[in-house]
């Protein structure tokens, strides 16, 4: 009987075949959802109304990579939410079986790839970098060096014309009280080779514009992430007269979406040169203050969006003056949740909600361009809801059956390739173990052939003891 390891359990997952080695769990327990490219075994299976993805992995890097996720949880970190580890597992010969990670399906999340096979544009992808170089300073922040940072490690969310980017790979981490520059600059070392292989194979596939060269992004990705970096920990020193710019250093941060809950503040013994550097900065400015707010939880983009709306609505209802929580609870009412209520039930599963209200905003104000005069909402939500919504994929699950590109060889494990690729599996004598030719004079020479390396090097040294021997 396997053991199982979780905080909060979800008792269906007990039923589920785990004496059976993932890659040949039967199809009715999976979901095919698209993902990135892993060294493991990954499948997505549906139990009752939730999705989970499940990992097999050995046992301590599973209960490794368990535990530093719920670490990430805790500290409010863009990742995935772990829900348990499966150990103890073995077939029905008795064989054992690796441990299994099981994490829950993030909603409305996409890998890279199935935004790069849907095509993409140049602005899209440096909104990418920029989503990824954000989840990397706040993980470097909380003192987590990810070991392993690459495009196929992270999940993306849509944030308003932007991206959020989450951890879904925790497996090589390793959380510190802070990091040093010189851990920084370990992870930028392993980014720089993932991410030019990672651009370079899509680059290859035909899926990159051809104005975008993987090294470029590489570059863009290093330096954007050094210039967040020196604005959110950087040191700034400015004379006494200039007080303001303590406020205007703070703003800057709000801006990037950080609070600042600690700032060093030093003088000189004349206290005439002022000195300031971050100490403690939390990411989430705006989210926080609308969760505040509205009760609604959404990216830091979409939080930034609404609060302009809300922003709008108190001044076109000249109520500059009253409480802001009395406002923005009439906005939720009046203005928002009218807006994802109008949109029919089927399609609820376009976009997230916070998502949706954006694009109709967008779309309203598109509308209003064109007529000359403000588009009322109501007529603003009709239009985006026959001319856009309905032409766009379920994010809340999107299928990799191949609907929107090549047909995959097997939809629940994407890293298969496609159906229609002729490409052979090549030999790797070092995997293939028992099916490994036999090696003889018939050995051909197009690939490594293991032992008989081995063999001559024993002849070998045979010979030179002989040799010797003589000698």
């Amino acid at each position: 009987m396997p053991r199982f390891i979780a905080a909060r359990p979800d008792s269906r997952l007990i039923t589920l075949p785990w004496d059976v080695p993932l890659e040949d769990w039967p199809t009715d327990s999976l979901v095919a959802l698209p993902r990135g490219i892993s060294r493991h075994v990954v499948r997505f299976v549906r139990v009752g109304t939730e999705i989970y993805a499940v990992k097999e992995v050995l046992e301590h890097l599973a209960i490794h990579e368990y535990r530093l996720l719920h670490d990430l949880t805790r500290l409010d970190t863009p990742s995935v939410e772990p829900v348990g580890v499966v150990t103890g597992r073995v077939d029905a010969h008795g064989e054992p079986l690796d441990s299994v990670l099981i994490t829950k399906h993030l909603q409305f999340s996409l890998p890279y790839r199935s935004l790069f096979t849907r095509g993409v544009r140049q602005d899209t992808v440096n909104r990418l970098v920029d989503a990824m170089v954000v989840l990397l300073a706040r993980l470097h922040l909380i003192g987590f060096l990810w070991g392993d940072v690459s495009l196929s490690n992270t999940l993306f969310r849509r944030d308003a014309g932007s991206f959020a980017a989450y951890l879904v790979d925790a497996e090589t981490g390793e959380l510190h009280q802070d990091l040093s520059d010189g851990q920084r600059e370990h992870d930028l070392t392993i980014a720089r080779t993932n991410l030019f292989g990672e651009f370079s194979d899509l680059e290859a596939g035909g899926l990159l514009d051809e104005a975008l060269k993987p090294l470029v992004l590489v570059e863009a990705i290093e330096n954007r992430y050094r210039d967040l970096w020196s604005e959110l920990t950087g040191v700034e020193e400015f004379d006494g007269s200039e007080m303001h710019r303590i406020e205007s250093r703070v703003r800057r941060l709000n801006a990037l979406g950080f609070d600042v809950a600690e700032l060093d503040i030093t003088t000189d013994f004349a206290g005439s040169t002022i000195r300031i550097q971050p100490k403690v900065v939390d990411a989430g400015h705006h989210s926080r203050r609308l969760l505040r707010l509205t009760g609604l939880d959404t990216e830091e983009n979409q939080a930034r969006r609404l609060l302009n709306d809300l922003d709008y609505f108190r001044a076109r209802t000249d109520q500059q003056n009253a409480d802001e929580s009395i406002v923005a609870h009439q906005w939720l009412t009046e203005e928002f949740e009218p807006v994802v209520e109008a949109v029919p039930h089927e399609l609820r599963g376009k976009l997230e909600p916070a998502e949706l209200y954006h694009e109709v905003l967008e779309h309203r104000w598109f509308l209003s361009e064109q007529a000359g005069h403000e588009v009322p909402m109501i007529d603003a939500i009709e239009s985006y809801v026959s001319t856009v919504l309905r032409g766009l994929p379920d994010e809340a699950i999107v299928s990799a059956t191949g609907d929107d590109g090549p047909a995959l060889a097997n939809p629940y494990d994407p890293s298969q390739g496609f159906a229609d690729d002729d490409e052979t599996k090549p030999y790797d004598p070092w995997e293939d173990g028992d099916e490994a030719p036999e090696a003889g004079p018939e050995a051909t020479s197009d690939f490594l052939d293991i032992a008989a390396l081995r063999r001559k090097a024993a002849a070998s040294k045979a010979s030179r003891i002989d040799d010797e021997a003589v000698g």
